[in-house]
C-alpha cells in the first residue's frame, strides 16, 4: 500500500460556496489544499476520532472528526474510492470509515441535534441537512421560532438568506425557554459580530487606500472594526488570508495590506484587499486594555502590555498575534534603482509590482495577488507605445491575463533573472514560431539567456529605427539622385524663380537650367512607370486554364461537409483550424493518395494549358482590354505632346527674344494656352491622328 494517497478536484464548503481543492492522506497528516485561495488545512493523525463516508450532491464525501472538536467535511469522491480509502485509514489511522446514509424523505419534521460546530436535523435518526454555525451571522427569537440567518458570500449565484425553526413549547426543562434555549446553543458556536465591551487597542486616524479615507481602527478579540466618517466595517479574523509589510519605492513609507476572504462590501463594491499607508517617521506608544497576566496567557510573548515604536510594526505586529498569520515581506528582489519592487501601470493606473518569494503583488488601484502555483506562464512583451519600456504579461491556469504595462526598460534584466530563478514558463511572442519551444519548458529554459540578449538587442534596434524613420519619411518615395540636400536647395530655387525675365539669364544659364530640369522629368517617367505594373497584375483572362490543387486543398474540399456536419454551428475560421490539425492527424497512406491526385491534376493542367496557347489565347484578349483601358488616357497624352511640338516650331520660326522657355510653365499651362490660342481648327478635326500627325509650320503659316 502506498504511504499516500492523493486526490483532485476535491470540494470544500465555504460560506455557502464550493471550493474546489487537493486532498492528501498520509501517515502523519490530512492535507487539504484550496486552488483558489491557496489556504492550508492541516489535520494531525492523532487528533481524528471519527469518519464517515456518505453520498451527497457532488458524488460522496468524507466527514472527520477531531478531539478538539472540529468538523471538516470533503466532497467529490468517487464510489470506486471507498474500499482504498477505508483500508488506508484501518491500517494507518486505527480509524474505521463508516457508510452514513442521508435523509432524502423531504420531511420538515424530525429533531435538532447540536453536534460540536454543526447544527444537523434529523429524521428517523438519519441527517436530512446540515448547518455549520460559523457561518451564522444572527439569530432571532420568536414566540415559538427561532430564525437564523447567515453570511453572504459574492462567490455563490443562490445564497440561503436564514432559516425558521419551530421550537414546540412542551420541549426542554420546565422552567426553562426552550425558545431560548435553541438559540443560544445556536449563538454559542456562530459567528455573530457584537462590539460589546472594550476593545484590546485603538489606532486613531489611520490612511487607508482600500476603501479610501482615514479610518479609526478598533481592535477587538474575534474581529477588526474600521470606524470612518462615512462608513462603518466589521471584519472577522476567519476571513483574513494574509499579511503583507511592503516598503514603499520612495523608501519614507511604508504598505500593511490585509487580503480578505470572503471581501468587505459596500453597495456594489467589493474589496478583497484591505490597505493601510504609513510613515516610517511616525512613532506611537501604545498600552492593551488588558492587563498583563492576560496578556502573557493569551499572547504567548507575541505582544506586551505596554509596547513603543514605529506606527506599522506596532499595527503589523497587532495583527500578526490576533489573527495567528505571518507576515508575508519581499524577498531578495532589487530592481535597478535598488528598490524591491518595479513601478509599472495595470488598467490605466500607477502603482508597485512586488515580486515576492512565492508570488507578485500588485499595489494599490486595484490590488492584485498572484501566486506562483496558479501562474501558467509569463511573458515579456515590448511597449505598445515606446521603446524605453516593455510590458509584464501574466497567464494563469485559469486563462485570466493581467498586463503590467510601462515598465521601464533598465528593469528588464533584474526581473527576467527572478522570473528565472522561480523557473517559471516564459513565453516570448517573438520565439514563439522556433522549432520546438511551444509546450516545452525546458526548451524555454535552455534558450532563456539567448531570449535575453536577442530582446535588448531588438529593442535598441527599433528604437534607432523609429528615430531615423522620422527624418527620412518625406524622402522615402524618391531616387538617390534626389536625396542630397544642397541639391535639393539649388532646384527647387530655380523652379520657383520662372518670373525672370530671358534677359536676365545668359545662354550658359539656360543651359545649366535645362540640365538641372532634365533630372525631374526623369523623376516623374521613373513614378509613372509604376502604374503600369498594377493594370498587367489586374488583367486576368478568365478563359484559360484554372491552377492546380494541392492535395491539402483537394482533400479539404471532399472533407468539408463533413466537418461542418460534425461540429454544428462551426464558424469559416474555425473549419481551417479544424481542417488543419485533421490534416496534420492524417496517416502517411492516406495523404499519399491525395499527393497523387494533385500530380494528376498538375499533369491535366500542364496539358490544357498547351492546348490553350497553340490555340492563340491569352494574346488577343489581353491586348483588347489593355487598350480599352489606356485608350481614354491616351488621347490626353497626344493633345499635350502636339501642342507642345507645335509651341517649339513656332519659337524657332518667330525667334522671339521675349518669349519665356517652356522648362519655367508646367505642363498644364501650355497644354491651356496652346488650346485656347491655336488649336480652334483643330477641334474642328475628326481625326485626331491626322491633327498630329500634320506638320506644324503648315498650320503657323495658316493662322498667320
Amino acid at each position: 500500500m502506498n504511504d499516500t494517497l492523493e486526490f483532485s478536484e476535491i470540494y470544500q464548503e465555504v460560506k455557502g460556496t464550493w471550493n474546489d481543492g487537493r486532498l492528501r492522506f498520509s501517515k502523519q497528516t490530512v492535507v487539504y489544499k484550496n486552488s483558489k485561495t491557496g489556504k492550508v488545512d492541516s489535520i494531525p493523525v492523532s487528533e481524528l476520532t471519527q469518519a464517515q463516508w456518505r453520498r451527497v450532491c457532488l458524488g460522496h464525501g468524507i466527514k472527520l472528526w477531531t478531539s478538539t472538536g472540529n468538523i471538516y467535511k470533503y466532497d467529490g469522491f468517487k464510489d470506486t474510492d471507498l474500499e482504498k480509502i477505508s483500508e488506508y485509514f484501518k491500517a494507518n489511522y486505527k480509524v474505521e470509515l463508516v457508510e452514513k446514509d442521508m435523509c432524502v424523505k423531504g420531511w420538515n419534521w424530525g429533531t435538532a441535534k447540536f453536534n460540536g460546530p454543526l447544527l444537523s436535523f434529523e429524521v428517523n435518526e438519519s441527517p436530512a441537512f446540515e448547518i455549520p454555525l460559523n457561518s451564522v451571522s444572527q439569530c432571532a427569537t420568536g414566540k415559538n421560532e427561532v430564525t437564523v440567518e447567515f453570511h453572504q458570500n459574492d462567490d455563490t449565484e443562490v445564497s440561503l438568506m436564514e432559516v425558521r425553526f419551530y421550537v414546540p413549547p412542551t420541549t426542554g426543562e420546565e422552567g426553562a425557554d426552550p425558545v431560548e434555549a435553541f438559540a443560544q446553543n445556536i449563538l454559542s458556536k456562530a459567528d455573530v459580530i457584537q462590539a460589546t465591551g472594550d476593545a484590546v487597542c485603538i489606532f486613531r486616524e489611520l490612511q487607508c487606500l482600500t476603501p479610501r479615507g482615514r479610518y479609526d481602527i478598533r481592535i477587538y478579540p474575534t474581529f477588526l472594526h474600521l470606524h470612518g466618517k462615512t462608513f462603518d466595517y466589521k471584519i472577522p479574523y476567519t476571513t483574513v488570508l494574509r499579511l503583507f509589510l511592503l516598503p514603499h519605492k520612495d523608501q519614507r513609507q511604508m504598505f500593511f495590506v490585509i487580503s480578505l476572504d470572503p471581501p468587505i462590501k459596500q453597495g456594489q463594491t467589493r474589496y478583497h484587499f484591505l490597505i493601510l499607508l504609513f510613515s516610517k517617521e511616525e512613532d506611537i506608544s501604545l498600552t492593551l486594555n488588558m492587563n498583563e497576566d492576560e496578556v502573557e496567557r493569551r499572547f504567548e510573548g507575541k505582544l506586551h502590555k505596554n509596547m513603543s515604536g514605529s506606527l506599522y510594526e506596532m499595527v503589523s505586529r497587532v495583527m500578526k498575534a490576533l489573527v495567528n498569520r505571518k507576515i508575508t515581506v519581499p524577498g531578495n528582489f532589487q530592481g535597478h534603482s535598488g528598490a524591491q519592487c518595479i513601478t509599472c501601470s495595470y488598467k490605466a493606473s500607477s502603482g508597485l509590482l512586488y515580486p515576492l518569494e512565492r508570488g507578485f503583488i500588485y499595489v494599490h488601484k486595484p490590488p492584485v495577488h498572484l501566486r506562483f502555483e496558479e501562474i501558467a506562464c509569463v511573458n515579456f512583451a515590448r511597449g505598445t507605445t515606446t521603446t524605453r519600456s516593455f510590458d509584464f504579461e501574466i497567464e494563469t491556469k485559469q486563462g485570466n491575463q493581467y498586463t503590467f504595462s510601462s515598465i521601464e526598460r533598465e528593469e528588464y534584466g533584474k526581473l527576467f533573472d527572478f522570473v528565472n530563478a522561480k523557473k517559471l514558463s516564459i513565453k516570448n511572442r517573438g520565439f514563439k514560431e522556433k522549432k520546438g519551444m511551444k509546450g516545452n519548458d525546458n526548451m524555454y529554459s535552455d534558450s532563456d539567456d539567448d531570449q535575453h540578449d536577442a530582446y535588448l538587442e531588438r529593442m535598441k534596434e527599433e528604437g534607432k529605427i523609429r528615430e531615423e524613420g522620422n527624418d527620412s519619411d518625406d524622402s522615402e518615395g524618391e531616387s538617390d539622385e534626389s536625396f542630397n540636400p544642397g541639391e535639393e536647395d539649388d532646384e527647387i530655387a530655380e523652379e520657383y524663380d520662372s518670373k525672370a525675365s530671358a534677359s536676365e539669364s545668359s545662354a550658359d544659364d539656360g543651359d545649366s537650367d535645362g540640365d538641372r530640369k532634365k533630372k525631374p522629368a526623369k523623376k516623374a517617367k521613373f513614378v509613372k512607370e509604376r502604374k503600369p505594373r498594377k493594370k498587367e497584375k489586374k488583367a486576368k483572362d478568365s478563359s484559360a486554364p484554372k491552377r492546380p490543387m494541392s492535395a491539402y486543398m483537394l482533400w479539404l474540399n471532399s472533407s468539408r461537409d463533413r466537418i461542418k456536419s460534425e461540429n454544428p454551428g462551426i464558424s469559416i475560421t474555425e473549419i481551417s483550424k479544424k481542417a488543419g490539425e485533421m490534416w496534420k492527424q492524417l496517416g502517411k497512406e492516406k495523404k499519399e493518395e491525395w499527393d497523387a491526385k494533385a500530380v494528376e491534376a498538375k499533369k491535366e493542367y500542364d496539358r490544357a494549358m498547351r492546348e490553350y496557347k497553340e490555340s492563340g489565347g491569352g494574346s488577343s484578349g489581353s491586348s483588347k482590354k489593355e487598350k480599352k483601358k489606356k485608350g481614354g488616357k491616351n488621347e490626353e497624352k497626344r493633345k499635350r505632346k502636339s501642342a507642345g511640338g507645335r509651341e517649339k516650331e513656332k519659337e524657332r520660326a518667330t525667334g522671339n527674344d521675349s518669349f519665356k522657355s517652356r522648362e519655367f510653365i508646367s505642363s498644364e499651362e501650355s497644354s491651356s494656352e496652346s488650346d485656347k490660342g491655336k488649336g480652334r481648327k483643330r477641334k474642328g478635326s475628326d481625326d485626331e491622328e491626322e491633327v498630329v500627325s500634320t506638320p506644324p509650320s503648315s498650320e503657323e503659316s495658316g493662322s498667320d
